[in-house]
């Protein structure tokens, strides 16, 4: 799963995953997309709001870990080779995204 991050001069980036990393990304995220479809599933079945809000507490703890992993492998990875390169802008960035992860 190469990420694409559109940059405000329009400029592309991409994440450079190892395959094993890209692999766990890809099993977290297609569990979390079944837990999508069951939580439809059980408001479609009038399940008690109490069971869904359970499963849908679940699967934001399993984004939070999808987060938590890249998040790791771009501290590691990009920002390690931005600083190296001299680019500081990516601090500004890195502050934002946390801010972004911060307010759920």
């Amino acid at each position: 799963m190469e990420e694409k991050a559109i940059t405000s001069d329009n400029s592309c980036r991409k994440s450079h995953h190892p395959e094993h990393i890209k692999k766990d990304l890809t099993n977290r995220l297609n569990r979390i997309e079944g837990q999508i479809r069951g939580i439809k599933g059980m408001v479609d079945k009038d399940v008690y709001c109490d069971d869904i809000i359970t499963q849908l507490s679940a699967t934001q703890s399993a984004l939070n870990s999808v987060a938590k992993v890249l998040l790791q492998g771009h501290l590691k990875g990009c920002v390690v080779d931005r600083l190296a390169e001299g680019d500081d802008e990516v601090l500004d960035e890195l502050l934002v995204t946390i801010q972004k992860l911060m307010k759920k």
